[in-house]
Protein backbone atom coordinates (compact mmCIF):
# COMPACT_ATOMS: atom_id res chain seq x y z
CA UNK A 1 0.00 0.00 0.00
CA UNK A 2 0.97 4.03 -0.80
CA UNK A 3 -0.59 6.54 1.00
CA UNK A 4 0.14 9.72 -1.47
CA UNK A 5 0.17 13.01 -1.05
CA UNK A 6 -1.75 14.96 -3.53
CA UNK A 7 0.23 17.55 -5.45
CA UNK A 8 -1.44 21.17 -4.84
CA UNK A 9 -4.03 22.64 -6.73
CA UNK A 10 -3.45 24.44 -10.03
CA UNK A 11 -4.85 26.82 -12.15
CA UNK A 12 -5.25 25.28 -15.78
CA UNK A 13 -4.18 27.33 -18.57
CA UNK A 14 -5.82 29.99 -20.51
CA UNK A 15 -4.56 28.42 -23.74
CA UNK A 16 -6.92 24.96 -22.87
CA UNK A 17 -9.82 27.15 -21.00
CA UNK A 18 -11.88 30.41 -20.81
CA UNK A 19 -12.34 31.73 -17.56
CA UNK A 20 -11.28 30.25 -13.91
CA UNK A 21 -10.69 26.24 -14.11
CA UNK A 22 -8.99 24.55 -11.04
CA UNK A 23 -7.63 20.98 -10.88
CA UNK A 24 -7.36 18.73 -7.77
CA UNK A 25 -5.27 15.40 -9.40
CA UNK A 26 -6.88 12.35 -7.08
CA UNK A 27 -5.55 9.12 -9.16
CA UNK A 28 -2.24 9.45 -11.58
CA UNK A 29 0.24 6.45 -12.33
CA UNK A 30 2.23 5.66 -9.89
CA UNK A 31 3.97 2.25 -11.56
CA UNK A 32 4.56 1.10 -15.06
CA UNK A 33 1.50 -0.05 -16.46
CA UNK A 34 -0.76 1.93 -15.23
CA UNK A 35 -2.42 4.43 -17.03
CA UNK A 36 -6.17 5.66 -14.80
CA UNK A 37 -6.08 9.58 -14.45
CA UNK A 38 -8.96 11.41 -12.31
CA UNK A 39 -9.03 14.92 -11.20
CA UNK A 40 -11.69 17.44 -9.28
CA UNK A 41 -11.89 20.06 -12.04
CA UNK A 42 -13.89 23.22 -10.33
CA UNK A 43 -15.17 25.91 -12.93
CA UNK A 44 -16.31 29.55 -11.96
CA UNK A 45 -19.79 30.35 -14.00
CA UNK A 46 -19.22 30.98 -18.06
CA UNK A 47 -15.74 28.91 -17.39
CA UNK A 48 -14.87 26.30 -20.04
CA UNK A 49 -12.77 24.18 -21.71
CA UNK A 50 -11.40 24.09 -24.97
CA UNK A 51 -12.91 21.90 -27.78
CA UNK A 52 -10.30 18.76 -27.30
CA UNK A 53 -10.64 15.11 -27.83
CA UNK A 54 -9.42 11.98 -25.94
CA UNK A 55 -7.68 8.71 -27.02
CA UNK A 56 -9.06 6.43 -24.82
CA UNK A 57 -12.43 8.62 -24.17
CA UNK A 58 -13.59 10.77 -20.94
CA UNK A 59 -15.71 9.99 -18.16
CA UNK A 60 -16.71 13.14 -16.04
CA UNK A 61 -18.92 12.88 -13.27
CA UNK A 62 -20.68 16.06 -11.85
CA UNK A 63 -20.30 16.50 -7.94
CA UNK A 64 -21.62 20.39 -7.78
CA UNK A 65 -23.68 22.63 -9.47
CA UNK A 66 -24.59 22.11 -13.34
CA UNK A 67 -22.36 20.89 -16.21
CA UNK A 68 -22.53 22.11 -19.88
CA UNK A 69 -21.05 19.44 -22.48
CA UNK A 70 -20.81 19.98 -25.97
CA UNK A 71 -20.31 18.20 -28.94
CA UNK A 72 -18.93 19.45 -32.58
CA UNK A 73 -22.83 18.67 -33.99
CA UNK A 74 -24.16 21.24 -31.91
CA UNK A 75 -25.74 18.96 -28.79
CA UNK A 76 -24.88 20.35 -25.30
CA UNK A 77 -26.17 18.42 -23.05
CA UNK A 78 -26.78 20.34 -19.42
CA UNK A 79 -25.81 17.90 -16.41
CA UNK A 80 -26.62 18.37 -12.76
CA UNK A 81 -24.96 16.92 -9.29
CA UNK A 82 -25.01 13.10 -9.77
CA UNK A 83 -25.02 12.74 -13.39
CA UNK A 84 -22.60 10.88 -15.24
CA UNK A 85 -20.98 11.58 -18.97
CA UNK A 86 -19.11 9.40 -21.36
CA UNK A 87 -17.16 10.84 -24.21
CA UNK A 88 -16.16 8.25 -26.52
CA UNK A 89 -12.65 7.84 -28.05
CA UNK A 90 -11.92 10.55 -30.71
CA UNK A 91 -15.43 12.80 -30.11
CA UNK A 92 -14.21 16.40 -29.74
CA UNK A 93 -16.38 18.05 -27.31
CA UNK A 94 -15.51 20.48 -24.38
CA UNK A 95 -17.47 20.85 -20.88
CA UNK A 96 -17.69 23.33 -18.31
CA UNK A 97 -20.21 25.18 -15.51
CA UNK A 98 -23.00 27.41 -16.79
CA UNK A 99 -22.97 30.92 -16.93
CA UNK A 100 -25.13 31.53 -13.44
CA UNK A 101 -23.46 28.81 -11.11
CA UNK A 102 -19.82 27.23 -10.26
CA UNK A 103 -19.89 23.73 -11.53
CA UNK A 104 -17.18 20.74 -10.14
CA UNK A 105 -16.92 16.81 -11.56
CA UNK A 106 -14.55 14.00 -11.84
CA UNK A 107 -12.87 13.84 -14.85
CA UNK A 108 -11.66 10.26 -15.54
CA UNK A 109 -9.21 8.96 -18.85
CA UNK A 110 -7.21 6.73 -19.12
CA UNK A 111 -3.81 7.66 -20.32
CA UNK A 112 -1.93 6.03 -23.78
CA UNK A 113 1.35 4.65 -23.91
CA UNK A 114 2.58 8.13 -24.56
CA UNK A 115 0.69 10.82 -22.08
CA UNK A 116 1.16 13.70 -23.88
CA UNK A 117 -1.38 12.12 -27.13
CA UNK A 118 -4.24 11.19 -24.42
CA UNK A 119 -5.38 14.77 -24.63
CA UNK A 120 -5.60 16.84 -27.94
CA UNK A 121 -6.58 20.34 -27.59
CA UNK A 122 -8.05 21.99 -30.29
CA UNK A 123 -8.98 25.79 -30.61
CA UNK A 124 -11.32 27.94 -27.91
CA UNK A 125 -15.36 26.95 -27.95
CA UNK A 126 -16.84 30.43 -29.45
CA UNK A 127 -19.48 32.19 -27.41
CA UNK A 128 -22.07 31.16 -29.77
CA UNK A 129 -21.12 27.67 -29.29
CA UNK A 130 -21.20 27.89 -25.37
CA UNK A 131 -24.53 29.35 -26.05
CA UNK A 132 -26.23 26.65 -28.28
CA UNK A 133 -29.77 24.99 -26.44
CA UNK A 134 -29.47 22.71 -24.04
CA UNK A 135 -30.52 19.25 -23.66
CA UNK A 136 -31.42 18.14 -19.83
CA UNK A 137 -29.44 15.12 -19.50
Amino acid sequence: MKVLTAPPTTKNPPEQFTGDVWLDPIAYPQDAGQSMVVAKVRFAPGARTAWHSHARGQTLHVTNGFALVGTRDGTVVRAGQGTTVYCPPGEEHWHGATPDSFMEHLAMLENTDDPATSTTWLEHVTDTDYARPVTEA
